[in-house]
């Protein structure tokens, strides 16, 4: 396979990127644009960028709005009562169906590699085993990987720490915990030592729902870090929401940044999500509830982006498409800047990789050659035109193309140069 006429991040020229035997062979500047010959892909000046990664999605519960009510408050703890009361509902079939219909929404939207929470506080963990056994299935045609999801609390009950480790027995790559949830601040931090000594009993990964709150005293982020940094596991722990983070003084986060920097950890924020279900006990002002993402990001910590729900108890919308997840959250968080622009795509590809600790994921020459072609010339263009997934490409071989939509504009309209492009 061979693509001409292509666009790379944070480049001017046009390249022509060559493919053999599954794998990037050749990455070569063009002189100028060229024409096509049998067997090429045009890519029209259009961006290659490598693929999109779903860092925090609930597989197990996607497209479940609604069944058996409505969460009427909105708020998260509504959401998981709801939850609570569709589990007795829940089979095999019916997770596959709903799983699969939702991870084919995201890999037509040019997502590659998902992480998904399955909860382990259902008896029959049939949420676990099912996630587990369609990450392999799928394994040659998209990368997943299942957390361990304690979503009623860890600590809970003897059943539920028992249950999480039945859970990782039966294969799941991340340890999940859900401190602030938990009844007591000392079980809370009791739930995440833990969760970190299963992580590295069985070796894997953590992804903690943390301070997913708008209580400023939630601060169980700082227990995860200290954990993190103590036993050299930063680079593999992951911290989601920390929504209480944006009601923490900034007195307190300037101390609290200097042991995030140093833990190495990683940090997914869900904006769609969170500016739903935050902020709910407010009255005015209401809070945004998202944590603090352009200050992360700005201290040189890694920060992606997630939608964390489909069609679900917690939020009744969702689509798929992680480029409207980074047009809310360069809104909401205020990176409306030029600069903001030119790497927003880093937020749902670089940084969720490294989250995910994705191997040999970029476009380069060795790597596996998996990537996606949008319609854009560059990040600024693709975030502002919401542009399309084109071309999804997986180890060499296609997963998904769309034809561009055709447009028939009235002929007295002339439409300015920069939209022509």
């Amino acid at each position: 396979m061979k693509i001409i006429n292509a666009r790379l991040r944070h480049k001017p020229e046009l390249y022509t990127v060559t493919i053999a035997d599954g794998k990037f062979s050749a990455i070569q500047t063009q002189q100028g644009e060229l024409a096509a010959q049998d067997g090429d892909t045009d890519a029209g000046g259009n961006l290659l960028c490598a693929p999109f990664v779903e860092p925090h999605i609930h597989l197990d519960a996607a497209l479940t709005a609604g069944e058996p009510a409505w969460n009427q408050s909105g708020t998260l703890f509504e959401g998981i009562e709801r939850w609570g009361e569709r589990k007795p509902l829940l089979s095999e079939d019916d997770i596959r169906s709903r799983a699969m219909a939702t991870i084919e929404l995201l890999v037509q939207n040019g997502v590659q590699a998902i992480r998904t929470h399955a909860d382990t506080t259902d008896p029959s963990l049939i949420g676990v085993k099912t996630l587990c056994a369609i990450r392999d299935e799928l394994k040659d045609k998209i990368t997943l990987q299942v957390v361990a999801f304690p979503q009623d609390g860890m600590m809970a009950s003897a059943e539920a720490t028992r249950q999480m480790e039945e859970a990782l027995e039966i294969g799941c790559d991340v340890v999940g915990g859900i401190p602030h949830f938990e009844y007591t601040r000392e079980l809370g931090e009791q739930s995440v030592k833990h969760l970190l000594a299963l992580a590295r009993q069985y070796d894997r990964l953590v992804d903690v729902h943390c301070d997913e709150i708008d209580d400023p005293n939630s601060r169980f982020l700082e227990v995860l870090a200290c954990e993190a940094m103590f036993h050299d596991m930063g680079a593999r722990v992951t911290a989601s929401h920390t929504t209480a983070m944006h009601s923490y003084d900034n007195a307190y986060c300037s101390k609290l940044f200097r042991l995030l920097k140093n833990s190495g950890i990683n940090f997914v924020s869900c904006p769609t999500e969170s500016i739903h279900l935050q902020g709910r006990f407010d009255t005015y002002p209401k809070r945004r509830g998202v944590t603090r993402v352009k200050e992360l990001r700005d201290a040189g910590m890694n920060v992606c982006l997630g939608e964390d729900s489909i069609f679900d108890p917690w939020y009744s919308l969702g689509n798929g498409r992680l480029l409207r997840t980074l047009d809310f959250a360069m809104h909401i968080c205020q990176m409306m800047g030029y600069q903001d622009f030119a790497s927003a795509l880093d937020f749902i590809t670089d940084n969720s990789a490294r989250t995910l600790c994705l191997e040999n994921y970029g476009i380069a020459v060795g790597n596996p050659a998996s990537f996606i072609l949008l319609d854009g010339e560059d990040d600024y263009s693709v975030l502002r035109k919401q542009g399309d997934v084109l071309l999804s490409v997986r180890n060499g071989k296609v997963i998904m193309q769309r034809r561009p939509a055709e447009v028939m504009t009235a002929p007295w309209i002339t439409p300015p140069a920069f939209a022509r492009h």
